[in-house]
């Protein structure tokens, strides 16, 4: 997801909702205390992200090819994402057009900007989940506190914590389509699982996302075969997982989003992130949203998540149509159980987008905006869209946590959602999980 900030004001309350769909739990073989390798997958733009550029990238101005990044010949790797520069319009540009995928439809994936070479530092470490630049940690911090409390639990890195960091601009599509970047990433998260349990005296893994990430870790388990995770998944613990999409990005692919960051022309980044397969990915799911749900209204037509086709031809993104129809509808109609203990941590009572307006009809303009319940980037009924998505499924655990004034990346920070998350990584660790069908709040 995009991450943005929302400030939290007031005490918070945490409501815990169980939803106990199985007779028995799938538990390891550790002993009481003993810790259970923990992978932490981070959210759409959670982690570090560096570039290099060779012979074929044709810049589209001299401030492209001589002075941006800042202060770096343009020779070697540098950091793409994020450098603070970006904030400078002339550089908002560069920083786009390198950003930018393109859908080849001969091959029907999606690729880098010719030129344009990119990689994700430090997989398998947590180090590029803590800030996303370190040279600015008062700002960029993302997962710093959130590990700063596992490793009080007893928690290292490296050895029973683990970071899977990834080009959150790229996705995964449905079966029989190649999606090489996002199907790399889930094969070498699965190395990484493996190695963790084997190292870890061939104890289950507990695999915890935030947002996006969520989306990838679903995916990973469901395309495994049932023994494989039934030997190497303890849990999964999914934090603002956004399963049905956000109607934020409607907005972002309409008008562009600058994401909080000061100064940004939306404009200027428009182009780049409606390019990027993951957002295609997190576009609203119509089997989630209600096709009587407007979300999109302008003077001569309205839009539901039931009218994306329409709505990417009408705001000029007739190219995203295609890959939409063919590789993203599958993949999220049909969301899986993955038959493994699933507990869902999100914040609610945050206002969040839940209609745009145009009054003109000018997807360039500044849309009206009306807001509804959910942690500030997801709506509620996509947080909460596997307890309707799985109700039938008889042999699912699935326990839902509802943390009330907490943000999409708050979660990561407030003490409340904190101590919410540690102490249900305590009872995965100390085989405490709940039992039969509680419901309580706190």
């Amino acid at each position: 997801m995009k991450e943005q900030g929302v400030v939290r004001i007031g005490f918070a309350t945490v409501t815990v909702v169980v939803v106990m769909l199985s007779v028995v739990c799938t538990c390891g073989g550790s002993t009481s205390g003993s810790l259970h390798p923990l992978i932490l997958i981070p959210g759409n733009g959670g982690n570090q992200l560096e570039g290099k550029l060779n012979r074929e990238y044709k810049p589209s101005s001299f401030i492209c090819e001589s002075w941006y990044p800042v202060g770096k010949k343009n020779k070697g790797w540098f950091r793409l994402w994020f450098d603070s520069s970006v904030i400078l319009s002339p550089f908002t540009q560069c920083f786009a057009e390198r950003m930018t995928l393109h859908y080849n439809p001969q091959l029907d994936d999606y690729f880098n900007t010719p030129g344009v070479l990119t990689r994700v530092p430090h997989f398998g470490s947590i180090t590029s989940l803590l800030y996303l630049n370190p040279h600015l940690k008062h700002i960029t911090g993302y997962m710093a506190p959130l590990v700063d409390s596992l490793q009080k639990l007893g928690y290292a890195d490296g050895e029973t914590l683990f970071g899977a960091p990834y080009d959150f601009r790229y996705g995964l599509a449905a079966e029989g389509h190649p999606s090489q970047v996002g199907s790399k990433f889930l094969k070498d998260l699965k190395n990484l699982i493996e190695e963790a349990s084997n190292s870890n005296g061939g104890k289950p893994v507990i695999l915890l996302s935030h947002s996006l990430g969520g989306l990838f870790v679903l995916q990973l388990l469901i395309r495994n075969p049932p023994s494989w995770r039934e030997k190497f998944i303890k849990h999964f613990v999914a934090l603002s997982a956004p399963w049905g999409g956000a109607i934020d990005e409607m907005f972002t692919f309409a008008s562009g989003n600058t994401l909080g960051v000061p100064l940004v022309d939306p404009l200027l980044v428009r182009g780049e992130q409606r390019s990027s397969e993951s957002n295609l990915w997190l576009l609203p799911n119509p089997k989630v949203f209600a096709p009587q749900k407007p979300i999109v209204i302008t003077p001569n037509k309205t839009y539901s998540a039931h009218d994306m086709v329409d709505f990417l031809k009408d705001i000029g993104f007739p190219e995203g149509v295609f890959p939409y129809q063919t590789r993203i509808v599958p993949l999220i109609w049909n969301i899986q159980a993955p038959h493994v203990p699933v507990t869902c941590i999100m914040g609610t009572g945050v206002r969040t987008l839940e209609t745009l307006f145009y009054e003109k009809g000018d997807f360039d303009e500044r849309p009206q905006i009306s807001y509804g319940d959910g942690d500030g980037t997801v709506n509620l009924v996509s947080l909460l869209a596997l307890q309707s998505l799985w109700k039938e499924e008889k042999s699912q655990y699935l326990k839902v946590v509802k943390i009330d004034g907490v943000s999409h990346t708050s979660i990561l920070k407030d003490e409340v959602a904190l101590n919410e998350i540690v102490g249900e990584i305590s009872a995965i660790n100390s085989h405490a999980e709940p039992g039969l069908s509680n419901v309580f709040s706190g």
